[in-house]
C-alpha cells in the first residue's frame, strides 16, 4: 500500500521554470507590473537628445499608468468609490428629486449648506466628481475586457499545452507500469479525457487535455455585464424623464409638458420624445380596514380608466393599481396617491353661480385629513359692485369625530365628512407673474371676513350646507357630492431591460467565475529501460483545490482499467494498484504486497522498494499544509495501515539473499 507524506516543494522556482507554458494561460488576467523607474533611458547631448529622451519618458510613463487605470484592482476600487459616492444621494435631499427639501435642509443647517453646495452632494449624480468615478471605471472596465477577450478568443482557438518535463512536480500526480503499449495508453487516455468532456489531444508522447474554460467565460460575461449596466444607467439618467399629475374623477390627462404638475427630464430628453397617449379617471376604488390593528390600512386603491394611444386611437379600459403600472410604449403611469375633492359652489350677493367645481384638497395624515384653498379668480363682484376675488382656506375631514373639538380624521373612509371654511377677499396675487401654490392662499394682499361681532368668519360645514359672507358679499356651499381624486406619475426610462439583463448576466458570470475551477491534465506513457511502459498522470489548477486531486483519481482508474499494473511475474491485475475513484491515490501490487514485518531504518525513513519492483503513487495538495506525496517517499516513515497485506491474496514476492525486505 503507498504511503504519503507532506512537504512543501523543495524548488518552487525551479517547479515554474520546468512547467513552462503548462502552467501558463490558466488565466486572462494582466501581469501586475511594478513601479518602474526611468523610460527614457540614457539621453543624449544635445536638444535632439533632450526630446527623444522626453517622449520616451511621456510615453513610457503613460503606458504605465494605463496599465493600471486597466487593472482589475484599480476597477475594484473604483466601482467600491461610485459606491461610496451614491451614499450622500440617499442620505441628502437633492434638487433634482425634491427642491423644497433641499430649501429646508439649506434653511436648518447654515454651516454645512454651504459646504454641500459646494462639494455637490445636493446634486450627487450630476456632479463632476461623481461623472469622473463612472467615467474612469468605464474606462477601466473597457480597456481590462477587450485584451482579456482577445487573448481568451486566441486560447479557445489553441490547443491545450504540452506536457511539462517533470510531471512529478505539479500538485496532483499518479503513476504506474503496465504491459500495455505506451500508444494504446495514450490512446485510452484520449478517450477517457474526451468522454468527460476535456478539451485533448496528442502531443508528442503524452495526452494534453484542458477543461473550465466556463470560468473564465464567467469571468468575461461578469464584466460586460457590468458595462452593459453601466451604459444602460447613463442612458435612462440621459433620456429619462417623469411627471406628477392630480387628476380628479370625472377629468383626464394628455401627455404633453402643460399638462403635468411637476416634471423632470434628463439632459438628452426632448419633447419628441414623449409617447403620444391620453387617459381619463373614471373612478377611484378606496376601502379600509374597519377594525383590529389594522384599522385603516386601504384594502383596494385602485383607479379605472380608459385611455387611447395617439391622436385617434381607440379607447380601452384598464384598471391600476399599486405596482401594477399602465404600460404604453416606453412610458408607465403608475398610481402612487390619493385623497378628496369636495365639491362647492360661491355665489355672489345676487344669488348668481361664480364658482362651481370639486376642490382637490392634499392629505396631511394617513386618515386623510386634508387642506387646501379655494379660490374664486374671475366673475366676481362684491355687494358695492367693485371687482374683487375670494379665497376660502379649507381644511376637510372625511370621518369627524363628533364632541371631540379637532378637525383630524378619525379613519380615512366618507363616514361622516366636515368640511371647514375661512373667507378672505381682496387681490389673491395670481396676476403678478409670480408662481404660487394651486394648495395655498397669499393673505398679503387679503382681508378676513368678519361677522357683525368683529369675529373672523368661519365654519364647519356638513354636506348639503352654507356659510353666509357678511354683508351681502354672497355665499359658500359644501355640496352633497365628494368626489376623489388619484395621483399619478408618468415615468419613461430608457434602458431598465438592458440594465436587469446586465444585471443578471452579471450573477450568472459571477458565479461561474467562482465554482468553476479551470486545470489542465497530462497523461505520458513511454517505455522504460526494462520494455515495460510507465504511465504518469498530472494535473493542475488555477488555484489549488481538493477537486483537483479526486477528479484525478477518476481518471487514473479509468484508464488504468484498461492498462492495468504490471506485476512481477509478468501479469496484469486491475483489481489492485488502481487509484481509487474519487480518491487522490493509487495503489500498486508491490505496495500492496508488502509484509507486516517490512523492516525499517534507524532514522524512521523506509526502505527503498526492490530495483525492477512497480510504484504507483499520486500527489495532491492538503488543505494547509502544501503538496501531498503518495509514494514510497524515503522522507515519511511507514505507518500500520502501510505494513498490511493486500486484500488481493497474491503473496508478496520472496527477495533476494542479502536484499533489503
Amino acid at each position: 500500500m503507498s504511503k504519503t507524506t507532506t512537504e512543501a516543494p523543495e524548488n518552487p522556482a525551479g517547479e515554474d521554470q520546468d512547467l513552462g507554458a503548462a502552467g501558463s494561460q490558466l488565466s486572462t488576467a494582466p501581469v501586475e507590473t511594478a513601479m518602474p523607474g526611468s523610460f527614457g533611458g540614457n539621453r543624449r547631448p544635445g536638444l535632439t537628445g533632450w526630446l527623444a529622451w522626453t517622449g520616451r519618458e511621456v510615453l513610457g510613463w503613460a503606458r504605465w499608468f494605463w496599465r493600471q487605470l486597466t487593472s482589475m484592482r484599480v476597477a475594484l476600487m473604483l466601482l467600491f468609490l461610485l459606491s461610496l459616492g451614491a451614499v450622500p444621494g440617499s442620505l441628502i435631499p437633492q434638487s433634482g428629486t425634491d427642491a423644497l427639501k433641499v430649501s429646508e435642509f439649506q434653511d436648518a443647517h447654515k454651516t454645512l449648506a454651504p459646504i454641500y453646495q459646494k462639494l455637490g452632494l445636493f446634486h450627487v449624480y450630476g456632479s463632476a466628481w461623481f461623472g469622473a468615478i463612472y467615467v474612469l471605471l468605464f474606462v477601466s472596465l473597457i480597456g481590462c475586457i477587450i485584451p482579456r477577450t482577445w487573448q481568451f478568443v486566441g486560447q479557445l482557438r489553441g490547443r491545450p499545452p504540452g506536457a511539462p518535463k517533470r510531471l512529478d512536480r505539479l500538485p496532483a500526480y499518479a503513476t504506474w507500469r503496465t504491459a500495455a503499449e505506451p500508444e494504446q495508453v495514450r490512446e485510452t487516455a484520449l478517450a477517457v479525457l474526451k468522454k468527460r468532456r476535456f478539451r485533448a489531444h496528442v502531443d508528442g508522447d503524452a495526452v494534453a487535455a484542458e477543461k473550465g474554460y466556463l470560468r473564465e467565460t464567467g469571468n468575461l460575461l461578469f464584466h460586460l455585464a457590468l458595462i452593459v449596466m453601466l451604459i444602460a444607467f447613463a442612458w435612462g439618467q440621459l433620456f429619462k424623464s417623469e411627471g406628477d399629475k392630480l387628476i380628479v374623477e370625472g377629468d383626464g390627462f394628455s401627455n404633453t409638458l402643460t399638462q403635468y404638475d411637476d416634471f423632470k427630464s434628463g439632459n438628452l430628453f426632448s419633447d419628441d420624445d414623449l409617447v403620444p397617449f391620453s387617459f381619463n379617471l373614471k373612478s377611484f376604488t378606496g376601502t379600509y380596514e374597519r377594525t383590529g390593528p389594522t384599522r385603516g390600512t386601504p384594502r383596494t386603491y385602485q383607479a379605472d380608466i380608459t385611455y387611447s394611444v395617439g391622436a385617434y386611437g381607440k379607447a380601452e379600459k384598464h384598471t391600476i393599481k399599486v405596482n401594477e403600472p399602465l404600460e404604453i410604449g416606453d412610458s408607465k403611469v403608475y398610481l402612487v396617491s390619493h385623497g378628496y375633492a369636495p365639491v362647492v359652489t360661491v355665489r355672489d350677493g345676487k344669488g348668481n353661480v361664480v364658482y362651481h367645481q370639486a376642490v382637490p384638497l392634499l392629505p396631511i395624515d394617513s386618515n386623510v385629513t386634508s387642506q387646501g384653498a379655494i379660490k374664486v379668480l374671475d366673475g366676481y363682484k362684491n355687494a358695492q359692485g367693485v371687482s374683487e376675488q375670494l379665497g376660502f382656506a379649507a381644511l376637510f375631514v372625511p370621518t369627524y369625530a363628533k364632541g371631540s373639538g379637532t378637525m383630524f380624521s378619525q379613519y380615512p373612509g366618507l363616514d361622516y365628512p366636515v368640511l371647514n371654511v375661512t373667507g378672505y377677499h381682496g387681490d389673491l396675487g395670481v396676476n403678478s407673474g409670480i408662481p404660487q401654490n394651486v394648495y395655498q392662499l397669499v393673505t398679503k394682499n387679503l382681508k378676513q371676513f368678519k361677522d357683525a361681532k368683529g369675529n373672523i368668519l368661519k365654519a364647519q360645514l356638513l354636506p348639503g350646507e352654507t356659510m353666509k359672507l357678511p354683508n351681502g358679499a354672497g355665499s359658500i356651499t359644501f355640496d352633497k357630492q365628494i368626489k376623489e381624486w388619484a395621483g399619478f406619475q408618468v415615468v419613461q426610462q430608457p434602458g431598465t431591460t438592458w440594465a436587469l439583463a446586465g444585471a443578471l448576466t452579471a450573477i450568472f458570470g459571477l458565479a461561474g467565475s467562482l465554482f468553476i475551477q479551470r486545470r489542465r491534465v497530462w497523461v505520458r506513457a513511454t517505455r522504460g529501460a526494462d520494455g515495460v511502459t510507465v504511465v504518469e498522470m498530472a494535473g493542475l489548477g488555477r488555484s489549488e483545490s481538493a477537486k483537483l486531486p479526486e477528479e484525478l483519481g477518476d481518471l487514473a482508474a479509468l484508464v488504468h482499467d484498461r492498462a492495468p499494473t504490471k506485476t512481477d511475474g509478468g501479469s496484469t491485475k486491475s483489481d489492485t494498484g488502481s487509484p481509487t475513484p474519487g480518491t487522490a491515490s493509487a495503489k500498486s501490487d508491490q505496495d500492496s504486497a508488502k509484509s507486516d514485518e517490512a523492516p525499517t531504518k534507524s532514522d524512521g525513513r523506509s526502505p527503498k522498494p526492490d530495483t525492477g519492483s512497480t510504484t504507483s503513487e499520486t500527489r495532491s495538495p492538503t488543505p494547509g499544509t502544501g503538496s501531498t506525496k503518495t509514494d514510497d517517499d524515503p522522507k515519511t516513515p511507514d505507518s500500520d495501515a502501510d505494513t498490511h497485506d493486500s486484500d488481493s491474496g497474491v503473496e508478496p514476492p520472496v527477495p533476494a539473499e542479502g536484499a533489503e525486505k
